[in-house]
Formats: C-alpha cells, sequence, structure tokens
C-alpha cells in the first residue's frame, strides 16, 4: 500500500504542475487547487498539500484494489470524476471564485468538465505508470 500512497501523492502533485498549461489549453481561470483552497480557506500551499493527500488516499485505494497500468489508472480516476462531478452544485453554491464572479458556473461548464478530465486522465495515467504491475517496485 506504500507504493499506492506515494504514487498517488506524485500523480497528485504531476496534475497540479500541469494546471498553468491545463488553464492556457483550456482558456480558464479555473483550477482544482483553487477550488481546493476556496473551499477550504486556506492558501495555495495548503491546497497543494490536500490535493496531494486526495492523490495518496486514492493511490493507496487504486493498489489495495489490484489496480496498475495507464489505462487502468486513467479508467478509475475518469470514473472518480464522473462520480464526484454532481458536488459542483455545491461548489457553485459556496465557492468565492462562483460568488464573486471569477468563475462561470462549474456544474453544466463543458470547458471545465473537460479541464477536470483531462487533469484526472493525467492523474490517472501517471498513477497507473508508477504502479505498472502489481508485483513490481
Amino acid at each position: 500500500m506504500r507504493r499506492g500512497i506515494l504514487a498517488g501523492a506524485a500523480a497528485a502533485v504531476a496534475w497540479a504542475a500541469a494546471e498553468p498549461a491545463l488553464g492556457k489549453l483550456y482558456g480558464t481561470t479555473y483550477s482544482e487547487l483553487r477550488l481546493l483552497g476556496g473551499l477550504t480557506g486556506r492558501g495555495p500551499r495548503a491546497a497543494l498539500a490536500l490535493h496531494a493527500g486526495n492523490g495518496a488516499l486514492f493511490g493507496a485505494l487504486f493498489e489495495r484494489l489490484g489496480g496498475h497500468g495507464v489505462l487502468g489508472g486513467v479508467v478509475a480516476a475518469e470514473l472518480e470524476n464522473a462520480a464526484l462531478w454532481p458536488l459542483m452544485a455545491i461548489v457553485d453554491r459556496v465557492h468565492p471564485d462562483r460568488r464573486s464572479g471569477a468563475w462561470p458556473a462549474l456544474l453544466l461548464n463543458r470547458t471545465v468538465f473537460a479541464y477536470e478530465a483531462t487533469g484526472h486522465a493525467l492523474f490517472g495515467a501517471v498513477l497507473g505508470a508508477l504502479l505498472k504491475s502489481r508485483g513490481t517496485a
């Protein structure tokens, strides 16, 4: 399970590092780190720590359930994205960037959904690559 924790944290940091490029690609100021930072009322470092912690938890669960490989990682991450997406309805009501008008409504926003899908795919690919097979280091 230690491999899954480390792989998940590394995959989340890789996603965070890609956020400026994702923002440019999709032409949006939305970001996963800003989402977490706004919901917790903490700064960017705390948001990154929370993101890495979430990734570590996901990685541990992924490994525990026998997950491995890039395809397995991407599928698992996209399933999580789809399962959690309805929570954007709550984010739309409480997040400071939504309330101030800095972000458009998120729940039905195709651009933000594509951004999140791409971020989750990157996360899953890195996670799966780091957990290529069940028995190797």
